[in-house]
């Protein structure tokens, strides 16, 4: 009788454990969201009151797995949800297990990695775990730089081809459209440059270099420099900007004029 009892709390015990497993289970599987399986993942799957046919495996080459009973399975760009499902239906349609309750959570995520180069806080390649979207990623690198551009270049690749795309990450962050914050797909590049910038020097209050910003007029650099000393002249300013060559070529330049990157701005000290 007493053996009884302790057969039956076993039991129950063991039901507990699979439950609390499987509420776990699927915690996990709403965090990756709907990411989709594929090659290098690593999965854990579990049967309800089927413990021997516990496995945990990495997904193949082909985006398939090996499981007990059922064999070669095929989980490619499936869902954890789907993927679950379609591993039960197969144990149910061999008649192994009459509708089983099968739990799979994904471990490691291998298969669709993103790289962040340049001017982020922190640089590097990271997991996709669920469908991800611009501002998603730069978050896991930790924002721009303080030194990074106000644009940033993506470039995916479709096929053997790689297409190259820059976005306006003050427009993104403003206005929070979806036409900017795409989706990140497996295998881009998000590269943010140093920012742009322009060096001014003479007879001003600041000389030095200064981060160029969009729109930029010469008048307005020039104030960033703190404008002309007493010494200055606006006849003696110089625009000079880098030719086609790599020199650089001095320009009659007006003080409504735009700047552009790496520009140089000379102040001429007044002769009288």
């Amino acid at each position: 009788m007493r053996e009884d009892v302790n057969v039956k709390l076993n039991r129950t015990l063991q039901i507990c454990v699979l439950m609390l497993f499987a509420l776990l289970a699927s915690a996990a599987a709403r965090a990756a969201g709907d990411y989709g399986l594929s090659s290098g993942d690593l999965v854990r799957i579990t049967v309800y009151e089927h413990p021997d046919l516990a496995t945990e495996t990495r997904v193949n080459e082909q985006g398939g797995i090996l499981f007990p009973l059922v064999g070669e399975v095929s989980l490619a760009n499936l869902t954890a949800s789907e993927a679950s499902r379609r591993i039960a239906k197969a144990l149910e349609s061999g008649g192994f297990i009459r509708a089983p309750q099968v739990n799979l959570v994904v471990m490691e995520f291998k298969g669709r990695e993103v790289s962040v180069l340049g001017r982020v806080n922190r640089p590097g390649k990271y997991p996709l775990q669920k469908v991800s979207r611009l501002s998603d990623v730069l978050a896991l690198a930790g924002g721009i730089a303080a030194d990074g551009a106000d644009t940033l270049v993506l470039t995916s690749r479709t096929g053997k081809e790689a297409q190259r795309r820059e976005i306006d990450l003050v427009a993104l962050l403003r206005d929070g459209s979806n036409d900017l914050n795409i989706e990140i797909g497996n295998d881009d590049i998000l590269f943010v440059p140093r920012e742009p910038r322009f060096y001014i020097y003479g007879e001003v209050q600041r000389p030095g270099s200064f981060r160029l910003e969009k729109n930029m007029s010469l008048v307005q650099a020039l104030a960033v420099g703190g404008g002309l000393t007493p010494r200055g002249t606006q006849k003696g300013i110089k625009l000079m900007r880098r030719g086609a060559e790599g020199k650089l070529v001095e320009l009659d330049a007006r003080l409504s004029d735009p700047m552009q990157t790496d520009d140089v701005i000379y102040v001429k000290e007044s002769l009288f």
